[in-house]
């Protein structure tokens, strides 16, 4: 079997959260950080809700900060943005870089910030180098909390701000 249809299978199982079929993938000599015929790793497509499936990509050395493509998203800007908090421990457990920002200057706090995910904020807040850091357009994480009616975030990270 091809080394690019190898990685095709894999991307496929991982988007799916196939974790058996991820692992037998990788036994079979999958490259953990091949691209698929649309140029994204097995990372960049897991299903963000399977966080057995990125861990276990994680541990055969899948690289976390590799930037999407066309909008300069990692992994770890996907998992804030939509909440999936236990992923992005994952992440953080493998040293993902939780300060890369994206094309339009977005870290992945200003992500989960936006869209009021709490407990991934607490998650990235202390970890951020600069969580008062504008992004592209001037707003920081709080601001972009405060402007989406995310009020329990907001306050968050406020508090946070206030007592560090």
């Amino acid at each position: 079997m091809g080394d690019t249809l190898l990685t095709d299978k894999l991307c496929n199982a991982s988007a799916r959260g196939d974790l058996d079929g991820v692992l037998s993938l990788l036994q079979a000599g999958a490259n953990v950080n091949g691209f698929n015929k649309y140029s994204r790793t097995p990372l960049q497509v897991v299903m963000l809700g399977s966080s057995a499936v990125a861990q276990a990509l994680l541990e055969w050395g899948a690289d976390p900060d590799r930037p999407d493509p066309r909008l300069g998203l990692t992994v770890t800007h996907d998992a804030a943005r939509e909440g999936f908090a236990d992923t992005v421990r994952a992440l953080m457990a493998h040293e993902a870089d939780v300060n890369l920002p994206d094309n339009h200057g977005n870290l992945p706090l200003h992500l989960a910030a936006r869209e009021g995910h709490l407990q991934v904020v607490q998650l990235l807040i202390g970890r951020t180098a600069d969580p008062q850091a504008p992004n592209g357009q001037g707003d920081t994480a709080g601001q972009l909390a405060r402007r989406h009616s995310r009020a329990d975030t907001a306050a968050y990270i406020d508090q946070y701000l206030s007592s560090n």
